[in-house]
């Protein structure tokens, strides 16, 4: 019996790409949902940090402001294969990129951590995987809360802090 199959096997290893993702989609709450339609087309595990800025706001009180995330994005091996960056926008090692604009965000279960968002595309540039991305999620989300309010005062204005993060983005596309 395990010679019948050996072909098989070695067949299916031939035409799996090496270094393939499972790329199902993610059980998440309905407000940040991908509709159906689009598949995954990668996923991402990030580590990195949330940049805020100690600014004044509206009726002069000071309060900290996101500047940026600036992470690594990781493949399932704990490769880099890109960059988190202000925009937001995310890049791959293939040359693309992708930027976008979030349009629906949920608390994240962690009280600790930043919010899962789901996020709309709003362009790209170069030829790769992430060309043609048109949604991205951000969930399963630990840390990258801005410092607590108090901190931010007249005598820190401009001050910018760094709070680490991690978080797993999905990156969605039209099926084929």
């Amino acid at each position: 019996m395990i010679t019948k199959l050996l072909p098989i096997t070695i067949l299916v290893a031939l035409v799996t790409p090496a270094g393939a993702q499972d790329l199902s989609r993610p059980d998440v709450p309905d407000k940040v949902t991908v509709p159906a339609g689009e598949e995954v087309v990668l996923e991402a595990h990030a580590t990195g940090s949330q940049i805020y800025v100690c600014q004044p706001g509206a009726g002069g009180k000071f309060a900290w402001t996101l500047k940026a995330p600036d992470a690594e994005l990781h493949d399932k091996s704990g490769g880099v294969i890109g960059h988190h960056f202000a925009g937001p926008a995310w890049s791959n090692s293939d040359g693309s990129e992708v930027t976008g604009k979030a349009v629906a965000k949920v608390d994240s279960p962690d009280p600790n951590a930043i919010p899962w968002l789901l996020v709309s595309s709003t362009g790209h540039s170069g030829n790769g995987v992430l060309s043609r991305v048109t949604r991205i999620q951000r969930i399963h989300t630990r840390g990258g809360l801005a410092p607590p309010a108090a901190e931010c005062t007249d005598a820190k204005q401009n001050v910018e802090v760094r709070s680490a993060y991690t978080a797993d983005y999905y990156f969605y596309a039209p099926a084929k």
